[in-house]
């Protein structure tokens, strides 16, 4: 459980982030979505601890991580994961050197340990073999897994993903969100995805929060954003053709 309490950022005389409050839940796909601008980008690395807040607090499970000492700021990032916008894969390394990265940098483990482990990640994103090769011989879909076994490879508490669909077509985008929802339930981590696709927020928004000018406009989950009245959050979400689609055949459903 990630909780945030009063969040505010300013950056010299601009106030990004203007009071934010809210829970994200073990177990749970968590969403932070809002238009360019609105703050979603520095909220999520306040949360993994790239800035600190201006004002406010942030707790992972009871342990208060904005006044914690560097000791403790460690011990909480060996349990964060972080699948990043661009993958932020090494081009000078395989695969495995590169999943095997934080295994080194974190943990005492053996060679053979640290083998196991990474050949186990593999197979859990349908990507057994791919071992020997270079990021560049993978395709964005295949090299956006890579990047999610890493994130998992220290099995974490916490998993944060920063546009995990850009730059994929559709159907792989799909085959993204779906890995994540199973490895969210499978190893019961709280994930936070920071997002501005609506396909992902129907497919598996199961907590969302809405930003608008830093601050929280709207919070809930994939069913009552299409009932929604909300004026902020419909103008946003009708920018999606198939987000109009899906709303008008769930209202018609439940009628």
């Amino acid at each position: 459980m990630i909780r945030a309490e009063g969040i505010f950022k300013q950056f010299g005389e601009q106030e990004v982030l203007k009071g934010v409050d809210f829970t994200f839940e073990s177990g749970k796909t968590n969403l932070i979505i809002g238009r360019s601008g609105a703050g979603k980008t520095v909220l999520l690395k306040i949360l993994v601890g790239l800035f600190p807040p201006t004002q406010g607090r942030v707790w992972f499970n009871d342990i208060d991580y904005t006044n914690l000492d560097k000791k403790g700021i460690l011990a909480i990032r060996k349990k964060v994961g972080m699948l990043f916008q661009g993958n932020a894969l090494f081009d000078s390394m395989t695969i495995e050197e590169n999943i095997r990265f934080p295994m080194d940098m974190f943990t005492p483990m053996t060679s053979l340990e640290k083998q196991m482990r990474v050949d186990e990640v593999l197979e859990r994103v349908s990507l057994s073999g791919v071992n020997p090769k270079y990021p560049s011989e993978i395709s964005g879909g295949m090299q956006k897994r890579v990047g999610i076994a890493r994130a998992i490879v220290l099995k974490p508490k916490y998993l944060f993903c920063d546009e995990p669909n850009s730059g994929l077509d559709p159907k792989t985008a799909i085959v993204i969100d779906n890995l994540i929802q199973e490895i969210t339930d499978e190893y019961q981590i709280t994930t936070v995805i920071n997002s501005h696709d609506m396909n992902s927020v129907m497919e598996i928004g199961e907590k969302i929060i809405f930003l608008k000018d830093g601050l929280k406009a709207w919070e809930g989950s994939k069913d009552n954003i299409f009932k929604t009245d909300n004026e902020v959050v419909t103008n946003f979400v009708y920018s999606s053709n198939l987000f109009k689609k899906v709303r008008k055949m769930y209202i018609e459903e439940n009628k």
